[in-house]
This record gives structure tokens, sequence and C-alpha cells, in this order.
């Protein structure tokens, strides 16, 4: 732990929501999320409508997080914040307000990885936050993104598999969709799962080579399947519900789940964190559990708000860049594909 005090300013503005965090030495002072309601109507985010609620709520959120962290910006040690991927015209707005603070105050700039930051959350100084120890196996699950990567060091990580089509948020998503479940749906599905049967309906797992993913058959098979059942039963989906996303639910989770102990198997690393939106899931926080109770796996499960797109993850990655001295140029542009 450094003598003096290093407070990091983040900024975190990769989609929806848009969200500011002070760390000291890699503690929070405070975390704040603005939430985008707009897209709701839309069933899905519209990129536009991020933008601009991004530029509406930048300010007033980033004031929230030093008042709340009882700091003054000019205590701020360096800035950091997500420069992909992303949206990129909400990486933009991010990505401009972060230079323009950094460059008035005349303190280092940050520049963080989102997926990475997904990982590194784990490194926050909690009491009682138990942290994984290097090497270990992180599997970045959300919306837009699964992967399964080795991590060697705070940034020195290798992708050893990820999906080759849609994401496992996408499969949660999509499959609500098809069920008229609103948006968001995974956390829809999940709720309803927990009162199903997860063995009710059967489901096809994709056989995808090595330790990739894919999603978009399993989303396919969910639509022919609801649209056999329906055409025989109008009302199947209001009876079969709870069952039906307890099954879909326990399908995709198997399907994680398996890749993880081939990763597991091949790596012989046998301790696993996940990281990203899909991971606040019950079902796969359960499987989990269990996989460490079946094959002495060492599990590391997020808080739940770490798990969605949050600053505080920005800050911790960037506080360890910070030790580093790995500091941006001003020049730095925003990139919508980011790899790690």
């Amino acid at each position: 732990m450094p003598d003096q005090k290093i407070n990091i300013l983040a900024i975190e503005s990769s989609c929806d929501d848009t969200a500011a965090a002070v760390l000291c030495n890699g503690k929070i002072l405070s975390n704040i999320v603005a939430t985008q309601e707009v897209h709701q109507q839309y069933g899905g985010v519209v990129p536009e409508l991020a933008s601009r609620a991004h530029q509406q709520n930048i300010v007033p959120v980033i004031h929230q997080a030093l008042v709340k962290a009882n700091i003054d910006k000019k205590d701020v040690s360096a800035i950091a914040f997500t420069r992909g991927p992303g949206l990129m015209g909400s990486l933009l707005v991010g990505t401009s307000f972060a230079k323009s603070l950094a460059m008035g105050l005349k303190i280092p700039l940050i520049e963080v990885n989102h997926m990475q930051a997904h990982i590194l959350a784990h490194f926050i100084e909690e009491p009682d936050f138990q942290k994984p120890e290097f090497p270990f196996l992180a599997m970045t699950i959300s919306g837009g993104h699964t992967q399964i990567v080795k991590v060697s060091d705070y940034f020195k990580m290798e992708v050893i598999g990820e999906t080759i089509d849609d994401a496992v948020g996408e499969a949660f998503d999509k499959s609500a969709k098809i069920l008229g479940i609103s948006y968001p749906g995974g956390p829809l599905i999940d709720k309803y799962a927990q009162e199903g049967d997860p063995k009710a309906f059967k489901f096809p797992k994709p056989k995808v080579d090595g330790l990739n993913f894919s999603f978009s058959g399993f989303k396919t098979a969910v639509l022919y399947f609801v649209q056999k059942e329906t055409k025989n039963d109008p009302e199947f989906i209001d009876k079969n519900l709870k069952d039906i996303c307890a099954s879909i639910q326990y399908t995709i989770i198997g399907i994680l789940i398996d890749k993880l102990k081939k990763a597991v198997k091949e790596t012989g690393i046998n301790q696993v964190a996940i990281g990203g939106g899909v991971s606040a899931n019950s079902g796969i926080r359960q499987a989990l559990r269990d996989a460490e109770k079946k094959w002495g796996w060492k599990c590391y499960i997020p808080k739940f708000e770490y798990t969605t797109d949050n600053a505080a993850m920005i800050g911790i990655a960037g506080y360890h860049k910070y030790l580093k001295k790995d500091f941006s140029d001003f020049s730095i542009t925003a990139q919508s594909r980011y790899k790690i």
C-alpha cells in the first residue's frame, strides 16, 4: 500500500449507464450510477439516446461522486475513463470529458479497457472481499461479451475462449423477447426461473470446438420451440412461463459450466472468477458455488454492485495503472472495439 493518498476519479460511459466513482488507494469512497430508463420502451439500448443522456448526466454524476467522497477536485491524483469497448457515441462523451478535466487540472489521464475492469473489480479493497491469486481464469459474461480469460497479472490477460456470434446476455434477452417478457429480460428470466422446473423442457447445447461459445443457434431453438407449442396451444407461454425460463436458464448455465470445466482441465488452473452483467444471475452464481464442492474449484463471485457497468471497476483498474505510471496521452481516442 503506497504511503501517500492516491485518489482516482473514474468515469464509465460505455453503454447506457453514466457512472463516476472515487477510490483512495483502491478503496471506494463513492460509486454513483445514473441509469437511463428511456430505452425500456424500445426493447433495447438506442445509441443516439444513450449518448444524449450521458451528456446530461455526466456533470451531476461526477459532482455527486466528489461530494460523497468528500474530496475536492484539486485532491484528485488522476482521472481514469473507459476507452472501450462500447457504443462509440457513449464512449466519446466520457472520453472527451475525462480528457478535458484532466487537462484542466493538470493531472494524469488513464485509459481503461472495460472488459479488463470487469475482471479487476475483484481487487477492490473491501473488508471480507477475497481476491483471486494469479494465475486465475476469468469468465466475462455480459450483453456484448462471453469470454474465458487466463489472467496472469493485473494487465497480462489472454483470451482463451470467446463467443463466435451472440453473447450470453443476448441469449437471455432475446429469449425473453420471444416469450414476451419486457426489456431487460435477463433478470426477469432469472426471477421466473427460481420458481420453475429446470428440466421441464430440453433445449439443445451448441457444439463448438475448443473453448469458444455460440448462442445464436440456441436462440433459434427457443424461437422454434415457442412457435411450435403456441401453435398447438395459444396459452402455452402463460401456462408454462416459469418452467420455460428455468429450462432456458439451466441450459445456458450448462453451456457456460461445460466450457469452464474444459478450461480448468486444459490449463490446470482451478481458480475461477466471473464478471460482467450476467454474473448477477442467481443460477450462475449458485452453479459456481456447487462447482467448488464438486470439483474443488476456488470461485470468486463479485458483489452485485460490481457486476453491471460501474465506475468503481474502472477506478481499480486505473489505480493499478497509476502505480505503474501507465498514463495516457491526451491525443487518445475512444474505441468501440477494444480487445483485452
